[in-house]
């Protein structure tokens, strides 16, 4: 007797778009408009500074490109503008919309690396301090509440005064970003450690634990493929959220002049030039670059807390 091939075939397993459609990121995304909104506003933003060469008029950074006698010139619509200039252009006489594609992604770059190192170093330190308990996690606990009585700008500058007392004196072109970076991630990580510490001492008194303790496991090898699996969701959500809050600093340090240079593009520094010029009547400079800074900043945060309800079982019980 012949067997059907097609019934005796394994299941197939849904594709990627078949298991989102059912997933409950996709049914909260469905029932918020402002998560709708957000995330498509965060997709534009992120297009425009990823692709900042295609979308540019300008090189900010080309100095052959920049004309100091178009400095400070109105938007493209007001009666002295110029139209090639869409949003004016700032005391250098660089275009406002070049420099603002450009300085959105260098915010972007310089936050992402900085939360991506924070969550390596939270959740490294949260798994041993669960897992180990004791006298490790007492100290890596107290590390934290430590680190918490340090804001991040105090911590720019204390990193900025070390970085330039140890390196040798001349041009670091690198300094100002390693200044960023360091500062956002050693203020960042402290979070993603309580987190992950919290839920690995529960996830290490479950059944397939202990039993893989009892045969003989390696706690390495415990962490890496039975307990880091489960901390993971609250730790993507996390990520999220302090993208925001790292491209607020970042814009904060920069306004303050620990961050990048001045005649380098960036959301902050560009506030901060505008800032100079605000009351003599050159409002482009820094009403674009902030509308901009905040319209980046909200789409973040309200993705974050689209992907926060999507992740808590409470509110789909």
């Amino acid at each position: 007797m012949t067997t059907d091939k097609k019934t005796s075939a394994a299941p197939v397993k849904p594709g990627f778009f078949a298991r989102l459609a059912k997933s409950d990121a996709w049914w909260a995304l469905k029932g918020s408009l402002s998560a709708q909104l957000a995330l498509l506003t965060g997709l534009v933003l992120i297009v425009l500074a990823a692709g900042a060469p295609f979308f540019s008029t300008q090189n900010p950074f080309d100095l052959a490109t920049i004309d100091i006698s178009f400095a400070n010139l109105p938007p493209a619509w007001s009666e002295a503008g110029d139209p090639a200039f869409l949003f004016g252009t700032d005391d250098q006489g660089r275009d406002l919309w070049s420099a603002m594609l450009y300085g959105m992604r260098l915010s972007l770059v310089i936050s992402v690396i900085a939360v991506a190192l924070s969550i390596l170093l939270g959740v490294s330190l949260g798994l041993v301090a669960g897992f180990a308990g004791g006298w490790v996690d007492s100290l890596l606990m107290r590390i934290c509440d430590v680190m918490l009585s340090f804001p991040a700008i105090l911590l720019a500058l204390l990193i900025d005064g070390i970085l330039r007392a140890a390196l040798p004196a001349g041009e670091h072109p690198i300094l100002p970003y390693a200044v960023l970076i360091s500062a956002i991630t050693l203020s960042g990580w402290v979070p993603y450690a309580r987190t992950v510490r919290g839920m690995t001492l529960v996830e290490r008194g479950r059944e397939y634990v202990l039993s893989a303790r009892v045969i003989g496991v390696r706690p390495a090898v415990i962490l890496r493929r039975h307990i880091l699996s489960n901390v993971l969701g609250p730790v993507f959500v996390l990520g999220t959220l302090h993208v925001a809050t790292a491209i607020l600093t970042e814009a904060t340090l920069s306004f303050l002049g620990v961050g990048v240079p001045p005649t380098t593009p960036s959301l902050g520094t560009l506030i901060r030039i505008g800032s100079d010029f605000l009351f003599s009547g050159e409002w482009w400079i820094t009403i674009f670059p902030g509308a901009c800074l905040v319209a980046l900043i909200l789409s973040v945060n309200l993705v974050g807390d689209w992907l926060r309800d999507a992740f808590n079982p409470a509110l789909h019980s």
